[in-house]
């Protein structure tokens, strides 16, 4: 094994379960040093324990900043640097357009916006050149989705985020990348699809590669954006989604 993140600080928002606990292993295993948040503290601290290498768990909710301050505090305290951010905390909704109400927009926007905003604005003071910021996007930011409307304009803007903060940080020598995977076979999706039989059979007969994503291998794409392999790429959106977005 590699170890290519060898004392490197790596934040992981909504590293408790899914994509963003198999990339927070992944990273302790190449030597990082792992924190991850979550907003139940139970499942935070079984992720924890999960992860190892020393890695800390956060109880927070990135749509308030207050507990985003809170847990780069603790990093500022511990480290006193922040190298890698995973800004993968995210809700999925299936709600179309006449049903949209005001606790859906400000669920999905807070959450999916709001504190991707303010996961990466507030460790920039911690960040310096060399650094990467990855965040969490998906093949809906370029689809347009049934039922999805508010989801996929939330993505978008993680895509817009990518090109626009990768200018503004350009002179800063930190780069920002999006990792936009399809149907990943996470609990979240995995609760969706056993409450909807034959979507998971229409989904992956979607995928020119026939079958829903690994979690691994979004979080190997993750990684590889995060480190010096990709230092020539900025402002990209990767996918990672068996071919959908390009067939």
């Amino acid at each position: 094994m590699t170890k290519r993140f060898e004392n490197k600080v790596v934040v992981i928002t909504g590293g408790s379960d899914g994509i963003g606990l198999t990339t927070a292993k992944l990273f302790a295993s190449e030597g990082a040093l792992v924190y991850i948040t979550g907003r139940r503290q139970e499942p935070l601290d079984k992720a924890v324990a999960e992860i190892g290498n020393g890695a800390i768990g956060v109880q927070g909710n990135v749509a308030d900043s207050a507990d985003v301050v809170r847990l780069y505090e603790r990093i500022k305290a511990d480290h006193g640097r922040v190298d890698v951010v995973f800004a993968n905390a995210g809700i999925y909704e299936v709600v179309g357009i006449e049903d949209i109400d005001e606790d859906h927009i400000d669920r999905m926007l807070n959450v999916n916006v709001k504190g991707m905003i303010f996961t990466v604005q507030k460790a920039l003071p911690l960040m310096t050149a060399g650094g990467a910021i990855v965040l969490s996007g998906s093949i809906v930011s370029v689809k347009g989705l049934l039922n999805q409307s508010l989801y996929n304009a939330s993505k978008a803007a993680v895509r817009s985020f990518a090109r626009s903060w990768t200018n503004e940080l350009k002179d800063r020598g930190i780069r920002v990348n999006v990792v936009a995977p399809a149907g990943t076979e996470t609990p979240m999706i995995r609760n969706y699809l056993d409450d909807r039989p034959g979507v998971e059979e229409m989904l992956t007969q979607s995928v020119p590669l026939g079958r829903l994503a690994k979690t691994e291998e979004v979080a190997r794409a993750v990684m590889f954006l995060a480190s010096s392999d990709s230092s020539f790429v900025a402002g990209h959106e990767l996918f990672v989604d068996g071919g959908v977005a390009a067939v």
